[in-house]
């Protein structure tokens, strides 16, 4: 191994590549927040909104994106995982003694204990997400009258049952709750906190895990209280 990827997988290193991808992904969550919120416009808003991700630069653009963000997930993930095991087996060999976040003060919280946890169930949740909406399991999608796939229609027959819809609500709280972790924690993994502003990015991390797993939850909320499969062919007839 060269001297670049012993120090990009030594413990700093895996925790930089921790901090790092944590920040893309916690930036495709919120892209992928204000997209979702055109459900809330119209079916013509969404599927029109879906439709130019999907054709924007002949349809590679998403490709090249989806595999740019595999890629990060899987980074993610690993380092994640090999972090927490070396803490948690120093924390043994220590006799949990000194097994405090640096700082000084503990900032071990539920959120800061469960993160093995909560990424696994949110792994699930998007493998699930994927398998139902990308690939759209055992019912294909229509297409709108305007000759647009009519995602729109999907997404509302999915939560239509209220068992994908409890299953996203209690995935998006799990959301905030990592979120609320791994906010901080990824300023603090690259160096970027310290004790003067620490608590200050706490705060903010609280702000935004429970604007994010908010917006989130509502909407598959108001559409099973108010969504209407068949609205979409008809409001995007007239396009």
């Amino acid at each position: 191994m060269t001297s670049f990827g012993s120090a990009l997988w030594s413990s700093v290193g895996k925790k930089v590549i921790t901090g790092l991808t944590g920040f893309a992904l916690m930036g495709f969550v919120v892209v992928h927040l204000i997209g979702n919120l055109t459900l809330f416009i119209g079916p013509h808003a969404f599927n029109e909104y879906a439709h130019f991700l999907e054709t924007v630069a002949h349809g590679w653009l998403i490709y090249a994106f989806e595999i740019f963000l595999f890629v990060v997930f899987v980074f993610h993930m690993v380092s994640a995982v090999t972090v927490a095991w070396t803490d948690k087996k120093k924390a043994r060999q220590q006799g949990y003694k000194y097994a405090k976040d640096a700082g000084g003060k503990s900032r071990k919280t539920l959120a800061s204990r469960s993160m093995i946890y909560t990424g696994a169930i949110l792994i699930i949740f998007v493998i699930a997400h994927i398998f139902l909406f990308k690939f759209n399991a055992g019912n294909p999608h229509e297409m709108t009258k305007g000759g647009v796939k009519d995602l729109y229609k999907t997404v509302v027959t999915v939560f239509k049952g209220p068992g994908f819809t409890i299953f996203t609500v209690v995935a998006m709280i799990l959301l905030g709750l990592h979120l609320r972790h791994g906010f901080w924690s990824a300023f603090q993994s690259l160096g970027w906190a310290n004790d003067k502003y620490l608590p200050v990015l706490v705060n903010v991390a609280r702000v935004f895990a429970v604007v994010l797993a908010v917006g989130f939850i509502i909407i598959p909320i108001y559409l099973f209280l108010s969504g209407d499969p068949n609205a979409s062919s008809t409001m995007t007839g007239g396009h």
